[in-house]
């Protein structure tokens, strides 16, 4: 099978409505039908063809990989819908150890033929390959599951809700901005499931049905008497969850400076009310002042700064020099590691990686290389005690068995080391947002993602946020603009004091990030309480301060 468009539609009057059919297994079939998982006798039995194929021609390893990947965007600006597309890309990826080294080969041809010419394929591949090899491929033992399956616990399937549903709930936000004085707002809907499929020589077959979606948006206000303008993103983050994430009305509502934020729940139109209110307020902001300043940085900032600082360099590939595209490698070192007292923080960071939480991207049952899902420590009291590792990179750390870090974006991408949730664990004492600014003399509050950079070390960088207020003697005095931070890896956390507690504790995340050349995406979360960092250099990014 090929990769296909099967739905692309424009406007309002062809977005209410869905195509007849498209072609699976060379036939016709309905959306409804398109919807509905490929039986999983036939998946096994498909793999099965694989697997047999691969060891009857000298593979000691193989995994199947079947995918199917479902997508579906909406996007409006103003009163008009500017695109609604879905798209759908089903096939299989074979990997097999062979001569003691890897091999992959992809098919989008299910037939048992085409099959198992894939799996022979990867086999000659890896023989190939052996030629060059300075030591084979050492994987670690991993026990077969059987006949398994995981699914991410959706309330609501995005992909059933009605276009016009969706639409509807976009154009009633764009018009919420436009009443409140917005010029332009745009807004965006995208929703992902991945049908996947494992099956190894080890003995797993693994069913997995995985759910992410995403909402966000683009307020635009322009100051008529200058020309000037001011725009502020979503303060959403992009969940593991279904559609119920758009349904606030059971959200536990978190109150805490100059915004209202929802824990579980996302209020697309209370959030972009908001935010033309702050394009207003950011038209007439004061220009930050250059110097030193304690941070308080909301979740849906941190996120990002955990992502670049935290999260890329501790990936083993980086560490060791195998990967460096897009993030380059990383400072952290194996001589840190094994130092065990390497002080990548403050006592109060504890940095935890997990690929189990609950609302998360990255929460799978098990990983692309069919290793049980789990949590461990990265950074403990400010220390630096492991990285994220897949099963052929953990003899390297004298692990045991894999941290389930493998995954791939399709079926015709080989899997590879990539990051789970890495998050910044909340303070053990009772602790609001409101509680922490209080005691800040000289301070910033941050919220949102925006501009940033860092190193290929991933060690010095500078963050902005959406949006930036000013704290005086523990009150919030109004908002800044142009405040940007900037520090290394090291000596902002070692200045991070405070942590609010487990209720303040929100995710961030990002639908895509890039790694690995040919290149590929992830979606990964970060979550981490409202948090204070003292002493923090701040620069004014714009072209005058006054």
């Amino acid at each position: 099978m090929r990769r296909r468009d099967f739905l692309y539609m424009t406007g309002m009057g062809i977005g209410a409505s869905m195509v007849q059919g498209m072609p699976v297994f060379g036939k016709e079939i309905s959306v409804e039908e398109a919807l509905t998982p490929v039986d999983v006798r036939l998946k096994k039995r498909m793999a099965d063809v694989a697997l047999n194929a691969a060891r009857s021609k000298g593979a000691t390893y193989a995994d199947v990989r079947i995918g199917r990947y479902l997508n579906q965007v909406i996007a409006t600006r103003e009163n008009q819908v500017q695109n609604i597309a879905n798209s759908e890309s089903y096939g299989m990826g074979v990997r097999v150890i062979a001569n003691g080294s890897w091999g992959f080969a992809a098919t989008n041809n299910l037939d048992n033929d085409s099959i198992a010419k894939a799996a022979e394929m990867a086999v000659a591949i890896a023989k190939g390959n052996a030629k060059l090899l300075v030591e084979p491929v050492q994987l670690a033992a991993q026990k077969g599951f059987g006949e398994v399956s995981w699914k991410t616990p959706v309330e609501i399937n995005a992909f059933e809700v009605p276009i016009t549903d969706k639409v509807n709930l976009l154009l009633n936000a764009n018009n919420e901005a436009i009443k409140g004085g917005a010029k332009y707002v745009n807004s965006n809907l995208f929703m992902v499931n991945e049908q996947k499929y494992f099956a190894s020589t080890d003995g797993s077959y693994i069913d997995q049905d995985i759910h992410r979606v995403w909402p966000t948006f683009t307020v635009t206000r322009i100051d008529p008497a200058g020309g000037k303008f001011e725009s502020r993103n979503a303060l959403s983050a992009p969940m593991g969850m279904g559609f119920e994430y758009l349904t606030p009305k059971d959200s536990e509502q978190i109150k805490g400076g100059p915004l209202t934020m929802y824990k579980k729940r996302y209020d697309l139109i209370g959030d972009i009310r908001e935010a033309t209110v702050h394009v207003a307020e950011k038209l007439k902001a004061k220009p930050v002042l250059p110097g030193k300043y304690d941070l308080v940085l909301d979740p849906t900032h941190l996120f990002l700064t955990i992502h670049e600082s935290v999260g890329h360099p501790t990936e083993l590939d980086r560490v060791l020099g195998y990967e460096a595209n897009y993030a380059g490698t990383s400072f952290l070192t194996l001589d840190k590691w094994e130092s065990k007292k390497f002080n990548f923080g403050s006592k109060a960071v504890n940095v935890i990686a997990d690929k189990t939480e609950p609302g998360s991207l990255g929460a799978v049952g098990y990983d692309d290389e069919g290793v049980k899902c789990g949590n461990w420590d990265i950074i403990k009291d400010g220390i630096l005690v492991n990285y994220q590792t897949i099963r052929d990179q953990v003899h390297i750390l004298g692990l045991k068995a894999s941290q389930a870090c493998c995954y791939a974006d399709s079926w015709e991408s080989i899997q590879f080391q990539r990051m789970p949730n890495v998050s910044l664990a909340p303070g053990k004492e009772p602790l609001s947002a409101a509680d922490l600014v209080k005691d800040v003399e000289k301070g910033i509050y941050m919220f949102g993602r925006n501009s940033y950079s860092i190193d290929q070390q991933r060690y010095n960088f500078q963050f902005s946020a959406q949006l930036a207020y000013e704290i005086k003697d523990g009150k919030i005095t109004g908002m800044l603009k142009d405040a940007s931070y900037q520090a290394n890896t090291q000596e902002f956390w070692n200045s991070c004091t405070q942590l609010c507690d487990q209720d303040d504790y929100r995710l961030g995340g990002t639908f895509a990030d890039g790694k690995g050349q040919p290149g590929q995406v992830s979606a990964v979360s970060h979550g981490s309480p409202t948090s204070r960092f003292n002493g923090v250099n701040v620069i004014n990014t714009g072209r005058k301060l006054g």
